[in-house]
């Protein structure tokens, strides 16, 4: 299974090389099919963005989880540093991501592991209390993709349960570990009451899918905005992500004028809760709300925007 090391090796450098390339000058007026040009936001905003706040610290296993350590640690002992490291996420992370977020107004929605708030409630308590969604991440790390139907509800349930019970917030949302789902799983989110998943890299817009004769919500992720790319430091900056969040912004919002875009931003907590990345994203965010048109908006209520906008693309060949 590739972990998300072999990924930045690959992607996150072809993403910093591509900060290299020239000023260019975009048409005002971008290609569109039909399909795309009838869909725009309902109340005439030009660009949303929706920003991920991944709650993971906690909720990682022994061993086996991704960090800046080598994986060269001997059967049968603990990666202490590799625990600070997590740790660091609800330690320092959180919450400063919560004062970033409290300093623009923004709400976001915070993905976020069972184990997670079972080890951290006041904590998750707090990211609800500020007006933030709580959105369902798994009861751990455990790949989903590999479990049979029975065994997957009960995983998806589980987590479920323990937020419930720490926040009193039922999820709607869903992110799959690595956003690998199986066949099963948006079926099973549907019966359990979910209303989107996120799992999809296909669109800068959210959309429909039918499931079982009743529409279901997508809504967007990303990498190319992901501060995963900064796991260890070493292949992408803080700056370069920056860089990538102010082009990723002037192309859609230039977009914006003729059809419905999002922009996704993912942030993790032991990585973006990191002053440099603080920084950067506060930079961004002053940046982006200057700009006229543009509202920052959590993964639920998109996903409730969608479901009612007759305007929004259904795919009808997703699965």
């Amino acid at each position: 299974m590739q972990s998300r090391k072999d990924f930045i090796k690959s992607a996150a450098l072809l993403g910093a090389g591509s900060l290299l390339i020239p000023n260019q000058t975009f048409s005002k007026t971008p290609n569109t099919s039909p399909m795309q040009i009838n869909s725009k936001w309902p109340d005439g905003t030009r660009l949303v963005i929706s920003i991920s706040m991944q709650f993971e610290a906690g909720g990682e296993p022994e061993r086996g989880f991704d960090s800046p350590f080598p994986p060269n640690l001997k059967e049968g002992f603990t990666d202490l540093p590799a625990k600070t490291w997590f740790q660091y996420g609800y330690k320092e992370g959180i919450p400063r991501l919560l004062n970033l977020w409290d300093k623009y107004g923004i709400k976001v929605t915070s993905h976020t592991i069972g184990e997670a708030a079972r080890h951290n409630p006041e904590l998750t308590r707090e990211i609800v209390k500020r007006g933030h969604e709580i959105a369902g991440h798994g009861l751990n790390w455990t790949p989903q993709y590999t479990m049979g139907y029975d065994e997957e509800k009960k995983f998806i349930r589980a987590s479920m349960d323990i937020i419930k019970e720490v926040t009193g917030e039922t999820t709607i949302g869903y992110n799959c570990n690595w956003l690998r789902r199986s066949k099963n799983t948006i079926p099973i989110l549907q019966e359990l009451g979910f209303t989107y998943h996120i799992d999809d890299l296909s669109r800068d817009e959210p959309f429909l899918i039918p499931v079982n004769g009743k529409n279901f919500a997508v809504v967007p992720y990303t990498l190319r905005c992901n501060d995963i790319q900064l796991l260890e430091g070493r292949y992408f900056s803080s700056k370069q992500f920056g860089e990538q969040l102010r082009l990723e912004f002037d192309q859609l919002y230039e977009e914006g004028a003729t059809r419905k875009r999002q922009m996704s931003i993912s942030t993790h907590d032991r990585i973006s809760g990191s002053p440099a990345q603080v920084k950067v994203l506060d930079e961004f965010l002053a940046y982006a709300a200057k700009q006229p048109g543009v509202k920052f908006m959590r993964k639920d209520e998109i996903a409730r925007i969608t479901l009612n906008d007759k305007t929004a693309i259904v795919d009808k060949d997703y699965f």
